[in-house]
């Protein structure tokens, strides 16, 4: 008999399970003198044990078996998440009616052998299906690294995108406040009160760590807008003037506008979607009275309620040129008095018990 060298590789594990010795001993026989391992089981319990303990590379499986049958080994290796992609291969008797060749391979069989075999035969299917499974796994390689070669550079420009983004909002941001580090604040004091609120049942499912990454690359954005608001209102020392207070409304529809006009590239852009909101909504008030909407309470996107919080507590304690700084007990009182009113309640509640964070941030980053 001429034989071949196989085309799989030398060391491919081959489980063997058949209750008729002479089988098994003939297979592993012919299966070792090719290079494979072969593994004989005397039955279906131990050839499931020993394919748990250490999977094959392929299984031949007789199917008339006492106590359990070789299709209800099949259906159990199938329906085993860590070997249900493992070659099987019927050798049987049975394999004389179309029903039987249906049945085996509606199970995840991937060929049949009928018995008497003829050890050429074998061995073509057994070398076939060992280089299919190998392309499959090279294939299922291939496809991971795509994946994250994928994920990687949609990383690199969503972080260039938000980079480029921070940037112009730092930039709006010296006109007023010429250290940049309100922007710093406001996003610290943000991962505080979503870090807090995410430990209860309301929030829970809501603030995943993806909305977290969200939240904090977006809430510096807040007040991107202002960047069209003119200087004489922007940094103008007493209290503006009805009119001026309009236009200096208008920063929250610019920044949103601005955002969407970025997101209309990018459709489907989460950290986007939520810097609209977050720049649209941040003065809106609880109990409606806010602007430009006039927005209340659950309407009022729970991204845009936090940085609310945020923002105010940042510039009670910041000096501007029409107000001194105020300390972090006035602050707070501020915060808390406004339970209901101006901020959503569970934002307060969130800040009440973390507090003492927002004074270890804004010590921490000082500025104006």
């Amino acid at each position: 008999m001429t034989t071949h060298a196989p085309l799989a590789a030398p060391a491919a594990s081959i489980l063997i399970v058949d209750d008729a010795v002479a089988n098994l001993e003939l297979l592993s026989e012919m299966l070792g003198g090719r290079g494979y391992e072969a593994r004989p089981a005397i039955s279906g319990e131990a050839a499931l044990m020993a394919a748990q303990a250490d999977p094959p590379d392929l299984v031949l499986l007789d199917v008339d078996m006492p106590e359990m049958d070789g299709y209800e080994v099949c259906r159990r290796l199938k329906a085993d998440e860590t070997l249900r992609d493992i070659p099987v291969i019927f050798v049987s008797a049975i394999f004389t009616q179309a029903d039987d060749k249906v049945k085996a391979l509606s199970l995840g069989a991937v060929d049949y052998v009928t018995k008497p075999f003829q050890a050429e035969e074998v061995y073509a299917r057994v070398e076939t299906h060992l280089r299919l499974r190998s392309l499959q796994v090279e294939v299922e390689r291939h496809s991971r690294d795509l994946e994250a070669l994928v994920e990687e550079k949609v990383e690199e420009i969503v972080s260039a995108q938000a980079a480029t983004i921070f940037a112009l909002a730092t930039l709006a941001e010296h006109r007023d406040d010429d250290t940049g580090r309100h922007l710093e604040r406001v996003a610290a004091y943000c991962r505080i009160l979503a870090g807090d609120m995410r430990r209860t049942p309301r929030y829970a499912a809501l603030l995943t760590d993806q909305y977290l990454d969200n939240l904090l690359r977006a809430a510096p954005l807040h007040d991107i807008g202002k960047v069209a608001i003119p200087d004489a209102i922007l940094l103008k020392p007493g209290k503006l003037s009805a009119e001026e207070f309009e236009q200096m409304k208008r920063h929250t529809t610019i920044g949103a506008d601005t955002l969407r006009a970025v997101r209309a590239q990018y459709p489907g852009n989460a950290f986007l979607t939520m810097g609209i909101e977050i720049a649209e909504s941040h003065h809106e008030k609880w109990d409606g009275s806010g602007y430009q909407q006039g927005l209340v309470g659950e309407a009022i996107p729970v991204a845009a309620r936090i940085v609310a919080v945020a923002d105010v507590y940042d510039a009670v304690r910041s000096r501007r040129s029409y107000k001194p700084a105020l300390p972090h007990a006035a602050a707070k009182d501020i915060i808390i008095e406004g339970r209901g009113a101006h901020f959503d309640p569970a934002v307060v509640d969130a800040f009440a018990a973390r507090n003492d964070e927002f004074e270890a941030v804004r010590n921490a980053l000082r500025g104006a």
